[in-house]
């Protein structure tokens, strides 16, 4: 996947468009979050289990790099992509503590108790026997994974990240266009053109399946 990613830049590059950034181009911080998605992908492969994937973690460590473009400025002593990457794995590390205090697989079938009998009560017995339910949760899991590999394989860095922040794919709150636009540093109308693009290709994927 980090083969989709631009080049990272060379340190005189990354200077130029920071210089460019600091002059409010939204066009420059642009060129740095999209140009460290490389950066991203690498660090997140470190932390990839059986309950975080790689795009998953990709996903969230998108979000540490661009605070991380956010909050840069020149008269820091050290690269970008050094800050960027500090940035990029605390963000995955607070996900990853974040999660890990909730239990991430279930049986329906396991004892949590017994009634006033002391008859064993289970999951299934609290949720009840509506299969129905059970099988709707099981699709809606399945199409979310068909969702996920799409945004993967078919949209763009720069749609991705829009696509993520908009409907909260790396678990976090989705956002609204203006806060998208704010956080890219680019109009709202803008972020509502790429993600118009995203959607429509997004549904042709899905569509061919």
């Amino acid at each position: 996947m980090s083969s989709s990613f631009p080049n990272p830049l060379t340190e005189k590059e990354e200077q130029h468009y920071v210089e460019l950034m600091e002059q409010n181009d939204p066009k420059a911080r642009l060129a740095l979050i999209e140009h460290n998605l490389r950066l991203v992908a690498h660090i997140a492969k470190k932390y990839v289990s059986s309950i975080h994937s790689h795009d998953d973690l990709i996903s969230i460590g998108t979000i540490g790099l661009i605070k991380a473009v956010n909050t840069y400025t020149s008269e820091k002593s050290t690269r970008l992509a050094t800050y960027a990457a500090r940035c990029i794995e605390n963000e995955i590390l607070m996900s990853i503590r974040a999660s890990k205090r909730v239990k991430q697989e279930v049986s329906l079938s396991l004892p949590i108790g017994t009634d006033k009998d002391g008859n064993e009560i289970s999951f299934n017995d609290i949720l009840g026997s509506d299969t129905d339910e059970i099988v709707d949760s099981i699709n809606l899991k399945i199409q979310a994974g068909k969702l996920r590999q799409a945004v993967s394989t078919a949209l763009t860095p720069r749609e991705k990240i829009v696509v993520t922040a908009r409907y909260g794919l790396n678990g976090s709150d989705p956002l609204p266009q203006r806060e998208i636009a704010e956080m890219l540093g680019i109009s709202r109308s803008y972020v509502s053109r790429i993600e118009k693009r995203a959607l429509e290709k997004l549904r042709d994927c899905l569509g061919e399946e």
